[in-house]
């Protein structure tokens, strides 16, 4: 297939940089505009992101030459170059709200890693392993709106990944109530330790907005396509917890769950490792083994299982029976790639077997 042509609005931020690395020699996206604030405007990537390039790995060659756009200020520019736009843009979320919908309206598919569109009626927030049936909503969105190639899709949040995913594996068993405390890493803040050194031997109680969105977010994903919305799914009920903890990358969940119908140990352990959803459509960027199951009650650990698939795979582990509830667990997903960028990308992919991009 020919290369479809990809911009990265918010191109010198954490996620954008993620952005960036990911989509190196990607075989179905090729990156031909980069965007951010004015102030990067007229720079070539290599000098934007001087002194603040993030990522663990050097700056890929072909992005080091690019010379940046202006999000807001070049949009007929940035249109006239791509098929459709990753939108990693850091701004007030009124703000994104509006630059996404400009994109839309000149006809340019946004995939969105933004929070900004995630809760409006007719736009899908989609885990391609959960909820790919949700994309129908593009249908009614583009026919209300008036829009013919041009669409929003958004991913949602990087803390909700690895215990939604699980909990949709064992979903025949019907989950009730869910309790859940998210150990979040730093990156999940845009920041690195050499940044924040106050994070260092150090926990802080409250990621502001987090808990409401972990707890929201879900019943989404697993609502009902109504029309042009999503009737949200009642059960199970969610209360979370979110934590920042000194960690560079990587969102640990600590899971307690029970259910309508009762199960054994062995039971969801199969149910886990037989979810292979997105099997049969070769996309490049889906993990072979999709989640993991550790025997190993010291695991999953952080540094040593945050890469699972390149960090598009969720790992689990010290499943044990729960005296309140049924059953509690630990979940562990890479907060940048699965939960941002890498999932950003496969949702992209997604759209592009669907034939929502082309």
């Amino acid at each position: 297939m020919n290369k479809l042509r990809a911009g990265i609005l918010g191109a010198t931020g954490m996620v954008g940089q993620r952005f960036i690395t990911l989509l190196t020699n990607h075989p179905w996206i090729r990156v031909t505009c980069l965007a951010a604030s004015p102030k990067s405007r007229g720079k070539t990537y290599e000098e934007a992101v001087a002194g603040r390039w993030q990522m663990d790995v050097n700056i890929p060659e072909y992005a080091k030459k690019i010379t940046l756009y202006a999000v807001e200020e070049d949009t007929d520019r940035i249109a006239a170059n791509v098929d459709f736009v990753f939108s990693a843009m850091e701004m007030d979320k009124e703000k994104i709200k509006e630059t996404e919908i400009k994109y839309a309206q000149k006809e340019i598919a946004v995939v969105s890693n933004n929070s900004a569109h995630r809760f409006t009626d007719d736009v899908p927030m989609v885990m391609p392993e959960i909820n790919p049936h949700h994309l129908k909503l593009i249908d009614g969105q583009r026919k209300n709106r008036g829009w013919k190639k041009g669409m929003i899709a958004v991913k949602p949040n990087c803390s909700i990944q690895s215990y939604v995913s699980i909990l949709t594996a064992l979903k025949n068993y019907q989950p009730q109530k869910v309790w859940v405390t998210s150990l979040q890493a730093i990156s999940g803040a845009g920041k690195t330790f050499n940044n924040w050194p106050e994070m260092l031997d150090n926990v802080i109680p409250l990621i502001k907005g987090e808990e409401e969105k972990s707890e929201k977010e879900p019943l989404k994903i697993w609502g009902t396509v109504k029309g042009n919305r999503i009737d949200y799914a009642k059960l199970p009920s969610i209360a979370a917890t979110c934590i920042r903890v000194p960690v560079s990358d990587g969102h640990m969940a600590c899971v307690t769950v029970s259910f309508k119908k009762k199960l054994r140990r062995e039971e969801i352990i199969s149910a886990v490792k037989k979810y292979q959803p997105l099997k049969l459509l070769n996309l490049p960027s889906a993990p072979k083994e999709f989640i993991r199951y550790f025997e190993d009650e010291n695991r999953p650990q952080t540094k040593l299982d945050r890469n699972h698939e390149n960090g598009m795979g969720i790992t689990m582990g010290r499943l044990r029976e729960d005296s309140h509830l049924n059953w509690a667990f630990i979940a562990l997903s890479h907060n940048t790639i699965r939960g941002a960028a890498g999932g950003a990308i496969l949702l992209a992919e997604l759209l592009i077997k669907k034939k929502y991009i082309t």
